[in-house]
Protein backbone atom coordinates (compact mmCIF):
# COMPACT_ATOMS: atom_id res chain seq x y z
CA UNK A 1 0.00 0.00 0.00
CA UNK A 2 1.04 3.57 -0.58
CA UNK A 3 1.54 5.84 2.43
CA UNK A 4 -1.70 7.68 1.58
CA UNK A 5 -3.66 4.42 1.67
CA UNK A 6 -2.07 3.43 4.97
CA UNK A 7 -2.96 6.83 6.43
CA UNK A 8 -6.58 6.38 5.31
CA UNK A 9 -6.79 3.02 7.08
CA UNK A 10 -5.37 4.54 10.28
CA UNK A 11 -7.98 7.30 9.98
CA UNK A 12 -10.77 4.73 9.69
CA UNK A 13 -9.64 3.03 12.89
CA UNK A 14 -9.14 6.34 14.66
CA UNK A 15 -12.62 7.51 13.68
CA UNK A 16 -14.11 4.72 15.81
CA UNK A 17 -12.58 6.15 19.00
CA UNK A 18 -15.36 8.73 19.33
CA UNK A 19 -18.06 6.07 19.34
CA UNK A 20 -16.49 3.49 21.63
CA UNK A 21 -14.90 3.29 25.04
CA UNK A 22 -11.20 2.41 25.26
CA UNK A 23 -12.22 -1.09 26.37
CA UNK A 24 -14.44 -1.51 23.31
CA UNK A 25 -11.74 -0.40 20.89
CA UNK A 26 -9.98 -3.77 21.00
CA UNK A 27 -13.17 -5.38 19.74
CA UNK A 28 -13.64 -2.60 17.19
CA UNK A 29 -10.10 -3.09 15.89
CA UNK A 30 -10.73 -6.84 15.59
CA UNK A 31 -13.97 -6.09 13.71
CA UNK A 32 -12.08 -3.73 11.40
CA UNK A 33 -9.55 -6.41 10.50
CA UNK A 34 -12.21 -9.11 10.03
CA UNK A 35 -14.14 -6.90 7.62
CA UNK A 36 -11.24 -5.34 5.75
CA UNK A 37 -12.14 -5.46 2.09
CA UNK A 38 -8.96 -5.76 0.09
CA UNK A 39 -5.48 -7.10 0.19
CA UNK A 40 -2.90 -6.02 2.69
CA UNK A 41 0.57 -7.23 3.43
CA UNK A 42 1.56 -8.17 6.96
CA UNK A 43 3.96 -5.21 6.96
CA UNK A 44 1.11 -2.81 6.12
CA UNK A 45 -1.19 -4.34 8.73
CA UNK A 46 1.52 -3.99 11.35
CA UNK A 47 2.11 -0.36 10.38
CA UNK A 48 -1.60 0.49 10.62
CA UNK A 49 -2.01 -1.25 13.97
CA UNK A 50 1.10 0.31 15.48
CA UNK A 51 0.33 3.80 14.15
CA UNK A 52 -3.23 3.64 15.52
CA UNK A 53 -1.92 2.53 18.94
CA UNK A 54 0.71 5.29 18.97
CA UNK A 55 -1.92 7.93 18.24
CA UNK A 56 -4.43 6.49 20.71
CA UNK A 57 -1.79 6.61 23.43
CA UNK A 58 -1.25 10.33 22.81
CA UNK A 59 -4.92 11.35 22.39
CA UNK A 60 -5.13 13.38 25.62
CA UNK A 61 -2.06 15.38 24.63
CA UNK A 62 -3.23 15.78 21.02
CA UNK A 63 -6.71 16.89 22.14
CA UNK A 64 -5.15 19.45 24.47
CA UNK A 65 -3.20 20.87 21.51
CA UNK A 66 -6.38 21.01 19.40
CA UNK A 67 -8.32 22.75 22.16
CA UNK A 68 -5.52 25.28 22.63
CA UNK A 69 -5.07 26.15 18.95
CA UNK A 70 -8.60 25.99 17.54
CA UNK A 71 -10.11 29.25 18.75
CA UNK A 72 -13.86 28.99 19.31
CA UNK A 73 -13.78 25.24 18.76
CA UNK A 74 -12.91 22.35 20.99
CA UNK A 75 -12.85 18.62 20.55
CA UNK A 76 -16.47 18.41 21.72
CA UNK A 77 -17.69 20.73 18.95
CA UNK A 78 -15.57 19.54 16.05
CA UNK A 79 -17.18 17.02 13.70
CA UNK A 80 -16.08 13.45 14.32
CA UNK A 81 -14.54 13.01 10.87
CA UNK A 82 -12.62 16.25 11.12
CA UNK A 83 -11.51 15.43 14.66
CA UNK A 84 -10.08 12.06 13.61
CA UNK A 85 -8.27 13.73 10.70
CA UNK A 86 -6.86 16.46 12.95
CA UNK A 87 -5.69 13.91 15.51
CA UNK A 88 -3.88 11.91 12.85
CA UNK A 89 -2.26 14.97 11.28
CA UNK A 90 -1.23 16.53 14.58
CA UNK A 91 0.35 13.25 15.63
CA UNK A 92 2.34 13.25 12.39
CA UNK A 93 3.35 16.90 12.80
CA UNK A 94 4.31 16.75 16.48
CA UNK A 95 5.50 13.20 17.03
CA UNK A 96 6.70 11.73 13.71
CA UNK A 97 9.86 13.38 12.42
CA UNK A 98 9.83 11.22 9.28
CA UNK A 99 6.81 13.06 7.85
CA UNK A 100 7.27 16.67 6.73
CA UNK A 101 4.67 19.05 8.16
CA UNK A 102 3.51 20.10 4.69
CA UNK A 103 2.87 16.49 3.73
CA UNK A 104 0.89 15.84 6.92
CA UNK A 105 -1.25 18.92 6.28
CA UNK A 106 -1.79 18.13 2.61
CA UNK A 107 -2.77 14.54 3.35
CA UNK A 108 -5.18 15.72 6.08
CA UNK A 109 -6.81 18.16 3.67
CA UNK A 110 -7.21 15.39 1.10
CA UNK A 111 -8.79 13.08 3.70
CA UNK A 112 -11.20 15.85 4.69
CA UNK A 113 -12.19 16.36 1.05
CA UNK A 114 -12.88 12.65 0.72
CA UNK A 115 -14.64 11.99 4.05
CA UNK A 116 -15.59 15.36 5.54
CA UNK A 117 -18.50 17.71 5.13
CA UNK A 118 -18.53 20.74 2.85
CA UNK A 119 -15.95 23.19 4.09
CA UNK A 120 -14.13 20.56 6.13
CA UNK A 121 -10.93 20.86 4.14
CA UNK A 122 -10.73 24.62 4.80
CA UNK A 123 -11.37 24.07 8.51
CA UNK A 124 -8.76 21.30 8.77
CA UNK A 125 -6.24 23.37 6.81
CA UNK A 126 -6.87 26.39 9.03
CA UNK A 127 -6.39 24.50 12.28
CA UNK A 128 -3.30 22.66 11.04
CA UNK A 129 -1.74 25.87 9.73
CA UNK A 130 -1.34 26.89 13.38
CA UNK A 131 0.93 23.88 13.87
CA UNK A 132 3.10 24.59 10.84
Amino acid sequence: MKRTELREQVFKLLFRVEFNTPDEMKEQADHYWENFDGEMSEKDATFIKERYEQIAEKLPEIDELINKESKGWDTGRIGKVELAILRLAIYEIKFDDSIPTGVAINEAVELSKKFGQDGASAFVNGVLAKFA
